[in-house]
């Protein structure tokens, strides 16, 4: 019998995805120590924007900027995910998947050591670019790998251990975050990414296997996969000017007029161009489209509540950055506890019942949180609830999308996804900063993410299939 992890070419061996130990590939649990290890991963990133959210009113301070511009610190990095994270998925799909996801480690790595020693804004923000050049490389691969791994029935409870590893590193992010910052400053935000990191370089080394579902069809191309990263650049530079105060009449009608040619001149490429990143095979699947869009509008609400609810504690309820971290991990601990739960239930009788139920009780927290601004106690609830309904969505949500998509455009596929998440964070800071600097409160801003939570919701419940999946993949 030939061996799925032997190679088929001889590339440099720069460009030589290792096998793993003869040991490893025989242990019965080496799949999920595969799983374990993009877990690791999906920790790191998501404890970055966590610990990142929490200090922003710290860096803010520090580095003499106003809200608007503090905030490209966290949208510079989702803006390069959303931008360039599909059309990584398809490169992943062609090269080799763990190939990009053990190099983005030590990218990652690399950038986050940059920002630690960053002297101002612009050079954070640098730095925080190439921070998310590893991440992308990372996040784009991270739902493939999986599904390479575990078969059909299995999938949902593998995305609901990387659901519940995200949400630990959003639920450690806040702490760790306020009491670094509390101890010692920001820098020391980005010194905790590089030995987990290392680490991480070194297990998916070893414990990840060789690529085996290559696209050798898969091209991209560059045009194409630039006019659609300029599109969220500029609708989130719209958003920002539009927070900043004193911008010139003029600037938000030119970034209006830009963002509907980019849009324009987008569609038109991808129709035609070869090496699509909106590959037709995945868009004209509703399930896949319905999926990702659930995805991106369950993450507005995420993100627009971790950015939303620490400056409200910290400004209007003069809390200290520490307790507002411990606080505000009520939210990502009740996702780690629930996601598992809701890829079972995925795996079990299909995607609509926690999907919907997961979106019902997002909206109910932020119902409370609408209600409650004044509270402390009242808003930790309610940021439990809304962590309890984004852990019942999101596993299962990402599975039954996942699940839409041929197997061997996996990474496209994670990646068209991942980009989804990627915009639904911008578009949740960016919306945060905008309510906020226009004079208004946590109040609005939680009316506001009731009302996409409960689209999301209804997006996931119409389109999603209604039965368990099927064991074959």
């Amino acid at each position: 019998m030939s061996d799925p992890e032997a190679p088929r070419h001889a590339p440099p061996r720069i460009l030589t995805e290792p096998r793993r130990p003869a040991r490893i590939r025989a242990l019965h649990a080496a799949p999920w120590l595969a799983v374990g290890t993009v877990c690791l991963g999906a920790f790191m990133g998501q404890l970055d924007a966590s610990i990142v959210a929490t200090a922003l009113p710290v860096i803010r301070t520090n580095l003499h900027a106003s809200i608007a511009s503090v905030e490209w610190v966290v949208l510079v990095y989702v803006l390069v995910l959303a931008g360039t994270v599909a059309a990584v998925g398809k490169i992943a799909d062609r090269v080799g998947r763990k190939l990009l996801y053990t190099y983005g480690f030590g990218i990652f790595v690399a950038g986050s050591a940059a920002c630690a020693l960053s002297p101002s804004l612009g050079v954070l923000v640098l730095a925080r670019l190439m921070q998310a050049i590893g991440a992308v490389m990372l996040q784009a691969n991270s739902y493939a790998l999986i599904r390479d791994v575990l078969p059909a029935t299995r999938l949902g409870t593998g995305l609901g251990m990387q659901g519940a590893a995200q949400a630990v590193g959003l639920s450690v992010g806040p702490a760790l975050g306020g009491a670094l910052t509390a101890l010692g400053g920001w820098r020391l935000i980005f010194l905790v990414n590089i030995p987990i990191g290392l680490i991480g370089l070194a297990l998916g080394w070893f414990l990840l296997p060789r690529s085996t579902q290559h696209d050798p069809e898969s091209r991209i191309d560059p045009s194409g996969t630039l006019l659609l990263a300029a599109i969220p650049a500029a609708v989130l530079g719209a958003l920002s000017f539009a927070a900043e105060s004193g911008t010139p009449g003029w600037v938000e009608p030119a970034l209006v007029a830009l963002v509907c040619l980019l849009v324009i001149a987008a569609v038109a490429r991808q129709r035609k161009a070869p090496g699509s990143v909106l590959d037709a095979a995945l868009v004209r699947v509703p399930a896949f489209v319905a999926g990702v869009s659930a995805a991106l509008l369950s993450y507005v609400v995420l993100f627009g509540c971790l950015v939303a609810v620490p400056f409200h504690l910290e400004k209007s309820l003069h809390v200290g950055p520490a307790t507002a971290g411990l606080e505000l991990s009520a939210l990502p601990v009740a996702l780690a506890v629930v996601a598992p739960l809701g890829g079972a239930i995925r795996d079990r009788i299909g995607p609509r019942v926690p999907t919907g139920l997961g979106m019902l009780l997002a909206a109910a927290g932020m119902a409370l949180l609408a209600v409650s601004a004044t509270r402390i106690d009242l808003i930790v609830v309610a940021l439990a609830i809304a962590g309890a309904g984004m852990g019942l969505f999101v596993a299962a949500n990402n599975a039954a999308t996942m699940f839409a998509a041929p197997r061997q455009r996996a990474g496209a596929a994670g990646g068209l996804l991942n980009m989804g998440r990627g915009l639904g964070t911008a578009l949740g800071v960016a919306l945060t900063s905008i309510v906020f600097a226009s004079g208004h409160g946590i109040t609005s801003v939680a009316v506001l993410l009731l009302v996409v939570a409960i689209l999301a919701g209804a997006i996931s419940v119409t389109w999603s299939p209604a039965v368990r999946p099927a064991s074959s993949v």
